[in-house]
């Protein structure tokens, strides 16, 4: 039996707005994913423990605050701290076009705005992790 793709979905910051968190976790749990949902207003430092003592393989930031140039590298920084460089980061919600490639760089696997389908986020995680469909 295959092991169970293991995914922490986190709202960081003070966003107060999960309906999109909600739908993806929904999406990934239906795809055969082990989803674990941290809830709203999360830190940094809670999404990073809640990762480690999860021992997920793919962590997914949902970000509408507009504070995800901050937010998102510190997870990043805590995660690398943890011996966790391998696990997966993605990141949705309202991020600007310009800051795609910035977020990329400091590691964040892929992007997804407003409009994304749930059944392209669970590809993106699929093929990264090489489990079929």
């Amino acid at each position: 039996m295959e092991k169970k793709i293991r995914v922490l979905i986190a709202k960081p910051g003070l966003d107060g707005h999960d309906r999109g968190a909600k739908v993806i976790a929904r999406a990934l749990r239906d795809a055969g994913m082990e989803v674990i949902y941290t809830g709203l207003r999360q830190t940094a430092e809670m999404i990073a423990e809640a990762a480690l003592q999860e021992d997920v393989d793919v962590v997914g930031l949902s970000i509408l605050s507009g504070a995800h140039m901050t937010l998102v590298p510190k997870v990043l920084d805590l995660l690398n701290a943890n011996g966790q460089d391998n696990v997966l980061v993605l990141v949705g919600g309202i991020i600007p076009e310009a800051d795609i490639p910035l977020l990329k760089e400091k590691g964040v696997f892929e992007v997804f705005g407003p409009g994304a389908f749930t059944t392209e986020v669970v590809n993106t995680i699929q093929q990264a992790l090489a489990q079929p469909a």
